[in-house]
């Protein structure tokens, strides 16, 4: 800045940009964030003490299978707050950059802000860096902003996600999917098969265990996700199944060497109803 016939380094002008902005940092977003303005990280925020696990809309349920050539990941609907149906068409899955997928299950608001903020965190680095981070990288920097959220996480705001993509780096084209589990302290496990988050997790969880099979196609994939999410909704009231008179069917994504896609909602839909169809004569599946 000039002040009379000199540079100035003072940037605390109103419309000027901090020294955060012009210091030599790291290639994460979140870390400058940290410094610029760490009011607007989700676990940064100060809470009146108590617990908020009713207060607000929570989401579930989230799974992920390996399938050949890549990954699927699928999210029912809804969101409850306490007893209640918050929302019946909220989006769970989503892209986290072009090879790979992530999925929320907890505190919808702040897992729909994680998801943003790693989304961001992602393109930030590559920019910086000129190359993108590995799969297990990105992995780990999702552990990493989970950590920061540990004590708002505490008092009932807990997001646990659920992380999938392909991996650029395998040998094996075929085997490369590759799913990451979180839990709320920010410990990251790699899955070999499949995993689920959420409430009905244990319900849809119990049904892969039992349908899985080596070598699934993306098409039979999509089957077997559609029918979990099925089988936890029939079991656990925070979960939503297909919702034929409003046409609301699962989010569903894939992670291939092509790239991510979102399945299109009419090809959902002709799973989805074929699955209920299918189990009218054998609701147990």
């Amino acid at each position: 800045m000039w002040k009379g016939d000199h540079v100035s380094g003072d940037l605390s002008f109103p419309g000027r940009l901090t020294g955060a902005y012009t210091a030599i940092g790291s290639s994460s977003f979140t870390e400058f964030l940290s410094q610029a303005a760490p009011e607007l990280l989700p676990g940064r925020r100060p809470l009146p003490p108590g617990d908020y696990t009713d207060a607000v809309p929570h989401g579930t349920t989230i799974v992920a299978i390996r399938c050949e050539g890549g990954v699927v990941m699928a999210g029912d609907r809804r969101a409850t707050q306490g007893n209640m149906i918050s929302s019946r068409d909220i989006r769970k899955v989503h892209a986290a950059d072009p090879y790979s997928l992530i999925g929320i299950a907890g505190t919808a608001g702040i897992g729909l802000e994680l998801i943003r903020l790693y989304q961001v965190e992602l393109e930030h680095h590559e920019k910086l860096d000129g190359e993108p981070l590995s799969l297990h990288g990105k992995a780990n920097k999702l552990a990493n902003m989970i950590r920061g959220n540990l004590g708002i996480a505490m008092q009932g705001l807990a997001v646990v996600p659920l992380f999938a993509g392909f991996d650029l780096d395998s040998d094996e084209p075929a085997e490369a999917g590759r799913i990451f589990s979180f839990d709320v302290a920010g410990s990251m496990n790699e899955e070999r098969e499949y995993d689920a988050i959420g409430s009905g997790s244990i319900f849809a969880k119990a049904a892969l265990k039992k349908r899985l099979r080596p070598n699934l196609s993306i098409d039979e994939t999509i089957r077997l996700a559609v029918e979990a999410l099925y089988d936890a909704a029939d079991d656990d009231t925070a979960t939503g199944g297909p919702d034929l008179s409003r046409r609301l069917f699962p989010i569903v994504m894939t992670a291939t060497a092509e790239g991510t896609r979102r399945i299109a909602d009419e090809d959902v839909e002709t799973v989805a109803r074929a699955v209920v169809e299918s189990r009218l004569n054998n609701p147990g599946g």
